[in-house]
């Protein structure tokens, strides 16, 4: 059984690109896997969230910027995080 008390308490806003400000190392280390839950329907897709300003990005399909990223929309509404376990 896991204990959830032992896992850092998920931030405001979390990215799981590691070229961003917004990554932390120490919440992906763990083992289990973070679930993002945007009106109330869970997606998979998530690369980026702020819980305070309400908003997700998600790739989009086929499109990619000029350094082959692909680039992102931002999906607007009421955002839960929370802790999955793997």
């Amino acid at each position: 059984m896991n204990d959830t008390t032992s896992l850092p308490t998920l931030p405001d806003r979390l990215s799981v690109n590691p070229r961003s400000p917004f990554y932390i190392a120490e919440i992906f280390d763990g083992e289990n896997e973070i679930g993002i839950k945007i009106n109330g329907k869970q997606r998979f897709d998530v690369e980026e969230y702020c819980i305070s300003e309400g908003w997700v990005k998600v790739p989009s399909h086929k499109a990619l910027d000029r350094r082959g990223q692909p680039l992102m929309t931002t999906v607007k509404g009421t955002v839960e995080a929370f802790y999955s376990e793997a």
